[in-house]
Protein backbone atom coordinates (compact mmCIF):
# COMPACT_ATOMS: atom_id res chain seq x y z
CA UNK A 1 0.00 0.00 0.00
CA UNK A 2 2.86 2.34 0.77
CA UNK A 3 4.42 1.74 -2.62
CA UNK A 4 1.14 2.50 -4.36
CA UNK A 5 0.64 5.72 -2.40
CA UNK A 6 4.09 6.93 -3.40
CA UNK A 7 3.71 5.97 -7.06
CA UNK A 8 0.40 7.69 -7.72
CA UNK A 9 1.61 11.28 -7.11
CA UNK A 10 4.63 10.56 -9.29
CA UNK A 11 2.39 9.58 -12.20
CA UNK A 12 0.26 12.64 -11.72
CA UNK A 13 3.34 14.82 -11.81
CA UNK A 14 4.45 13.34 -15.11
CA UNK A 15 1.02 13.92 -16.62
CA UNK A 16 1.05 17.56 -15.59
CA UNK A 17 4.50 18.00 -17.09
CA UNK A 18 3.33 16.55 -20.41
CA UNK A 19 0.31 18.83 -20.48
CA UNK A 20 2.44 21.84 -19.66
CA UNK A 21 4.95 20.89 -22.33
CA UNK A 22 2.16 20.56 -24.93
CA UNK A 23 0.81 24.04 -24.18
CA UNK A 24 4.31 25.48 -24.46
CA UNK A 25 4.94 23.73 -27.79
CA UNK A 26 1.55 24.56 -29.32
CA UNK A 27 2.43 28.19 -30.23
CA UNK A 28 5.68 26.97 -31.80
CA UNK A 29 3.79 24.37 -33.84
CA UNK A 30 1.33 27.02 -35.04
CA UNK A 31 4.15 29.37 -36.05
CA UNK A 32 5.98 26.58 -37.90
CA UNK A 33 2.77 25.59 -39.70
CA UNK A 34 2.18 29.19 -40.79
CA UNK A 35 5.78 29.55 -41.99
CA UNK A 36 5.53 26.34 -44.00
CA UNK A 37 2.21 27.49 -45.47
CA UNK A 38 3.79 30.84 -46.37
CA UNK A 39 6.74 29.16 -48.08
CA UNK A 40 4.44 26.84 -50.05
CA UNK A 41 2.20 29.76 -51.00
CA UNK A 42 5.14 31.90 -52.10
CA UNK A 43 6.96 29.36 -54.24
CA UNK A 44 4.84 26.30 -55.07
CA UNK A 45 1.04 26.26 -54.75
CA UNK A 46 -1.44 28.85 -53.51
CA UNK A 47 -5.13 28.54 -52.72
CA UNK A 48 -7.48 31.22 -54.06
CA UNK A 49 -11.06 32.10 -53.25
CA UNK A 50 -13.42 32.92 -56.15
CA UNK A 51 -15.46 36.01 -55.17
CA UNK A 52 -17.28 36.78 -58.43
CA UNK A 53 -19.18 35.08 -61.22
CA UNK A 54 -16.89 36.23 -64.04
CA UNK A 55 -15.63 32.67 -64.71
CA UNK A 56 -18.96 30.85 -64.40
CA UNK A 57 -19.75 28.07 -64.98
CA UNK A 58 -16.16 26.86 -65.02
CA UNK A 59 -15.62 28.48 -61.61
CA UNK A 60 -18.46 29.48 -59.33
CA UNK A 61 -18.73 32.01 -56.54
CA UNK A 62 -17.15 30.67 -53.31
CA UNK A 63 -15.10 28.03 -55.12
CA UNK A 64 -11.55 27.46 -53.89
CA UNK A 65 -8.90 26.67 -56.46
CA UNK A 66 -5.24 25.71 -56.26
CA UNK A 67 -2.80 27.67 -58.41
CA UNK A 68 0.46 26.13 -59.61
CA UNK A 69 3.20 28.76 -59.31
CA UNK A 70 5.98 26.58 -60.76
CA UNK A 71 4.43 25.45 -64.04
CA UNK A 72 5.49 28.51 -66.04
CA UNK A 73 9.11 27.92 -65.08
CA UNK A 74 9.06 24.78 -67.22
CA UNK A 75 6.64 25.77 -70.00
CA UNK A 76 5.15 28.87 -71.59
CA UNK A 77 1.66 30.12 -70.86
CA UNK A 78 -0.74 28.52 -73.33
CA UNK A 79 -4.03 29.60 -74.86
CA UNK A 80 -6.87 28.21 -72.79
CA UNK A 81 -4.97 28.29 -69.49
CA UNK A 82 -6.93 29.72 -66.56
CA UNK A 83 -4.50 32.07 -64.85
CA UNK A 84 -4.41 34.21 -61.73
CA UNK A 85 -2.69 37.57 -62.14
CA UNK A 86 -2.19 40.75 -60.20
CA UNK A 87 -4.12 43.83 -61.29
CA UNK A 88 -2.48 46.24 -58.84
CA UNK A 89 -2.57 49.88 -60.04
CA UNK A 90 -4.48 48.85 -63.15
CA UNK A 91 -7.63 46.74 -62.94
CA UNK A 92 -10.63 47.65 -60.80
CA UNK A 93 -12.05 44.97 -58.52
CA UNK A 94 -15.10 43.12 -59.88
CA UNK A 95 -16.50 42.92 -56.37
CA UNK A 96 -16.25 45.43 -53.53
CA UNK A 97 -14.00 44.61 -50.59
CA UNK A 98 -14.15 46.26 -47.20
CA UNK A 99 -10.80 47.35 -45.84
CA UNK A 100 -9.94 45.70 -42.47
CA UNK A 101 -11.12 47.99 -39.68
CA UNK A 102 -8.25 47.19 -37.29
CA UNK A 103 -4.88 45.38 -37.21
CA UNK A 104 -6.38 42.22 -35.71
CA UNK A 105 -8.96 41.97 -38.50
CA UNK A 106 -6.21 42.67 -41.03
CA UNK A 107 -4.07 39.87 -39.60
CA UNK A 108 -6.99 37.43 -39.68
CA UNK A 109 -7.75 38.50 -43.25
CA UNK A 110 -4.12 37.84 -44.22
CA UNK A 111 -4.19 34.36 -42.67
CA UNK A 112 -7.50 33.66 -44.43
CA UNK A 113 -6.06 34.68 -47.81
CA UNK A 114 -3.06 32.45 -47.10
CA UNK A 115 -5.33 29.40 -47.07
CA UNK A 116 -7.79 30.63 -49.72
CA UNK A 117 -10.55 31.27 -47.18
CA UNK A 118 -11.10 34.92 -48.16
CA UNK A 119 -10.58 36.77 -51.46
CA UNK A 120 -7.45 38.76 -52.12
CA UNK A 121 -7.88 42.40 -53.10
CA UNK A 122 -6.10 42.72 -56.42
CA UNK A 123 -5.80 39.21 -57.86
CA UNK A 124 -7.93 38.27 -60.86
CA UNK A 125 -8.65 34.97 -62.56
CA UNK A 126 -9.34 34.73 -66.31
CA UNK A 127 -8.82 32.47 -69.31
CA UNK A 128 -5.96 33.15 -71.70
CA UNK A 129 -7.32 33.70 -75.22
CA UNK A 130 -4.27 35.18 -76.93
CA UNK A 131 -0.52 34.94 -76.31
CA UNK A 132 2.17 37.34 -77.58
CA UNK A 133 1.98 37.82 -81.35
CA UNK A 134 -1.59 36.50 -81.68
CA UNK A 135 -4.15 38.54 -83.56
CA UNK A 136 -7.37 38.30 -81.54
CA UNK A 137 -10.55 39.68 -83.06
CA UNK A 138 -14.28 39.91 -82.42
CA UNK A 139 -16.05 38.68 -84.29
CA UNK A 140 -16.46 36.72 -87.52
CA UNK A 141 -19.70 36.30 -89.50
CA UNK A 142 -20.90 33.63 -87.05
CA UNK A 143 -20.19 35.76 -83.95
CA UNK A 144 -17.09 33.77 -83.04
CA UNK A 145 -13.86 35.18 -81.67
CA UNK A 146 -10.94 34.44 -83.96
CA UNK A 147 -7.29 33.95 -83.07
CA UNK A 148 -4.92 34.34 -86.00
CA UNK A 149 -7.96 34.02 -88.26
CA UNK A 150 -9.01 30.71 -86.70
CA UNK A 151 -12.50 30.72 -85.08
CA UNK A 152 -12.85 29.47 -81.51
CA UNK A 153 -15.73 27.12 -80.68
CA UNK A 154 -16.35 28.13 -77.06
CA UNK A 155 -19.55 26.31 -76.13
CA UNK A 156 -17.66 23.90 -73.86
CA UNK A 157 -16.85 26.63 -71.33
CA UNK A 158 -18.83 29.74 -72.27
CA UNK A 159 -21.63 30.62 -69.83
CA UNK A 160 -24.97 29.38 -71.27
CA UNK A 161 -26.73 32.08 -73.25
CA UNK A 162 -23.67 34.35 -73.50
CA UNK A 163 -22.28 35.49 -76.84
CA UNK A 164 -18.49 35.24 -77.19
CA UNK A 165 -18.48 39.05 -76.99
CA UNK A 166 -20.83 41.95 -77.54
CA UNK A 167 -17.86 44.34 -77.54
CA UNK A 168 -15.97 44.48 -80.84
CA UNK A 169 -12.20 44.45 -80.62
CA UNK A 170 -9.11 43.71 -82.66
CA UNK A 171 -5.63 43.44 -81.22
CA UNK A 172 -2.26 41.93 -81.99
CA UNK A 173 -1.11 40.91 -78.52
CA UNK A 174 2.10 42.82 -77.70
CA UNK A 175 5.29 41.02 -76.63
CA UNK A 176 5.25 40.03 -72.98
CA UNK A 177 1.46 40.30 -72.65
CA UNK A 178 -1.70 38.16 -72.72
CA UNK A 179 -5.27 38.76 -73.88
CA UNK A 180 -7.55 37.32 -71.16
CA UNK A 181 -11.32 36.92 -70.88
CA UNK A 182 -13.79 35.52 -68.36
CA UNK A 183 -16.01 32.59 -69.30
CA UNK A 184 -19.12 34.54 -68.18
CA UNK A 185 -18.63 37.20 -70.83
CA UNK A 186 -21.64 39.37 -69.96
CA UNK A 187 -20.35 40.15 -66.45
CA UNK A 188 -16.59 39.83 -66.86
CA UNK A 189 -14.56 43.06 -66.80
CA UNK A 190 -11.64 41.52 -68.68
CA UNK A 191 -9.19 42.67 -71.37
CA UNK A 192 -12.09 44.09 -73.39
CA UNK A 193 -12.85 46.60 -70.63
CA UNK A 194 -9.24 47.84 -70.54
CA UNK A 195 -8.54 48.57 -74.18
CA UNK A 196 -7.62 52.14 -73.24
CA UNK A 197 -4.92 50.94 -70.84
CA UNK A 198 -1.24 50.48 -71.77
CA UNK A 199 -0.99 47.31 -73.81
CA UNK A 200 -4.52 47.73 -75.19
CA UNK A 201 -6.05 45.62 -72.43
CA UNK A 202 -3.47 42.85 -72.57
CA UNK A 203 -2.05 41.77 -69.20
CA UNK A 204 1.72 41.75 -68.53
CA UNK A 205 3.02 38.19 -68.28
CA UNK A 206 5.19 39.15 -65.33
CA UNK A 207 1.98 39.90 -63.38
CA UNK A 208 0.83 36.28 -63.69
CA UNK A 209 0.86 34.42 -60.36
CA UNK A 210 0.28 30.95 -61.82
CA UNK A 211 -2.14 28.53 -63.44
CA UNK A 212 -5.34 27.40 -61.72
CA UNK A 213 -5.35 23.64 -62.17
CA UNK A 214 -7.91 22.18 -59.74
CA UNK A 215 -11.05 23.10 -57.80
CA UNK A 216 -10.74 21.76 -54.25
CA UNK A 217 -13.87 23.17 -52.61
CA UNK A 218 -16.77 22.57 -52.44
CA UNK A 219 -16.41 18.82 -52.95
CA UNK A 220 -19.57 18.78 -55.07
CA UNK A 221 -17.79 20.98 -57.61
CA UNK A 222 -14.24 19.66 -57.22
CA UNK A 223 -12.32 18.72 -60.35
CA UNK A 224 -9.42 19.41 -62.68
CA UNK A 225 -9.39 22.63 -64.72
CA UNK A 226 -8.29 21.49 -68.19
CA UNK A 227 -7.57 23.32 -71.44
CA UNK A 228 -10.58 23.08 -73.83
CA UNK A 229 -10.09 21.26 -77.12
CA UNK A 230 -10.76 24.39 -79.20
CA UNK A 231 -7.30 25.67 -78.23
CA UNK A 232 -5.67 22.48 -79.53
CA UNK A 233 -6.39 23.33 -83.17
CA UNK A 234 -3.08 22.98 -85.05
CA UNK A 235 -4.01 25.94 -87.24
CA UNK A 236 -3.76 28.29 -84.24
CA UNK A 237 -0.06 27.70 -83.69
CA UNK A 238 0.71 27.15 -87.36
CA UNK A 239 -0.83 30.48 -88.32
CA UNK A 240 0.97 32.27 -85.49
CA UNK A 241 4.29 30.71 -86.49
CA UNK A 242 3.71 31.67 -90.11
CA UNK A 243 3.01 35.24 -89.05
CA UNK A 244 6.20 35.51 -87.02
CA UNK A 245 8.33 33.97 -89.77
CA UNK A 246 6.71 35.82 -92.66
CA UNK A 247 9.58 38.32 -93.12
CA UNK A 248 12.06 35.44 -93.25
CA UNK A 249 9.97 33.54 -95.79
CA UNK A 250 9.55 36.62 -97.97
CA UNK A 251 13.28 37.25 -97.83
CA UNK A 252 13.99 33.66 -98.81
CA UNK A 253 11.54 33.88 -101.70
CA UNK A 254 13.51 36.79 -103.17
CA UNK A 255 16.95 35.49 -102.22
CA UNK A 256 16.74 32.13 -104.00
CA UNK A 257 16.06 33.54 -107.51
CA UNK A 258 18.71 36.23 -106.98
CA UNK A 259 21.37 33.67 -106.07
CA UNK A 260 20.49 31.53 -109.08
CA UNK A 261 20.64 34.56 -111.39
CA UNK A 262 24.11 35.50 -110.14
CA UNK A 263 25.32 31.90 -110.55
CA UNK A 264 24.16 31.83 -114.17
CA UNK A 265 25.95 35.14 -114.92
CA UNK A 266 29.20 33.76 -113.57
CA UNK A 267 28.96 30.60 -115.66
CA UNK A 268 28.27 32.63 -118.83
CA UNK A 269 31.38 34.81 -118.41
Amino acid sequence: MVAEDVEQPARGGKGNKKKGSLWRELPIMIVVALLLALLIKTFIVQAFYIPSGSMENTLQVNDRVLVNKLVYRVRDIERGDVVVFSGVDSWKDEVDFEEPSNPVTGALNWVGSLFGLVPTEKDFIKRVIGVPGDKVQCCDGQDRITVNGVPLEEKAYLFPGNKPSTTPFEITVPPGRLWVMGDHRQVSADSRAHQGDPGGGAVPIDHVVGRAFVIVWPFSHAGVISIPDTFSQPALSATAALGSEAPLLVGAAFAVPLVRWRSRRRRNR
